[in-house]
């Protein structure tokens, strides 16, 4: 257990990890993402931990570090195309969840097509490491799409932006970024 600093509690999901306030440690996010954090507010309930960038895949992570995989949301580029317009957008969902991409997330974006963006554009359009990607400090423009399970958590561990770090996060406090709308766009993954 590790210490976090709202509400006096702890990060019961920290694992082995050594989570430290993100405003203090900002050299271990990109420039989108520390720009994002100095205007979030609630930032000073979000922690950010170093890990071993080999280990940032969502399931190696949970293994290595003994956070719990559904305490895990993932963030997803999609891009969703109609006519020679592509609409992009950040989708949150747990890892033990699946993105609708083309039921739900395609009509949000109200695109004929949607597909995850390829990895060079989203590194590109987000100034992010795949694989490392989050949806604090993606393009303004872009809607920020959470599934309700993922708003509701008390406590998550979410992409920095690079592969050598995680954030620790409530729900309520992603949904204050600009941009952050509920969405149920994920299912169960079969077992």
């Amino acid at each position: 257990m590790r210490e976090r600093w709202q509400d006096g509690g702890v990060w019961t999901i920290a694992g082995s990890l050594e989570p430290v306030p993100v405003l203090s440690r900002l050299d271990l996010v990109p420039a989108p993402v520390e720009a994002a954090l100095k205007e979030l507010d609630g930032a000073d309930r979000v922690a950010v931990a170093e890990i071993d960038a080999s280990l940032a895949d969502t399931a190696e992570f949970c293994a290595h570090y003994g956070s719990p995989l559904e305490a895990s949301a993932n963030c997803v580029v999609v891009a969703g195309k109609r006519g020679g317009e592509i609409r992009y957008a950040a989708c949150m969902v747990l890892a033990t969840m699946r993105a609708d991409v083309n039921g739900v997330i395609r009509k949000r974006l109200d695109a004929r097509k949607a597909s995850f963006a390829p990895m060079d554009e989203a590194v590109a359009l987000t100034g992010m490491e795949y694989g490392g990607i989050t949806p604090i400090g993606v393009p303004a423009d872009w809607p920020i799409l959470v599934s309700p399970e993922v708003a509701a958590a008390p406590e998550l561990v979410v992409g920095s932006g690079i592969r050598g770090s995680k954030i620790l996060i409530p729900g309520d406090v992603l949904m204050k970024l600009p941009g952050a709308e509920v969405l149920d766009l994920a299912r169960v993954l079969e077992q």
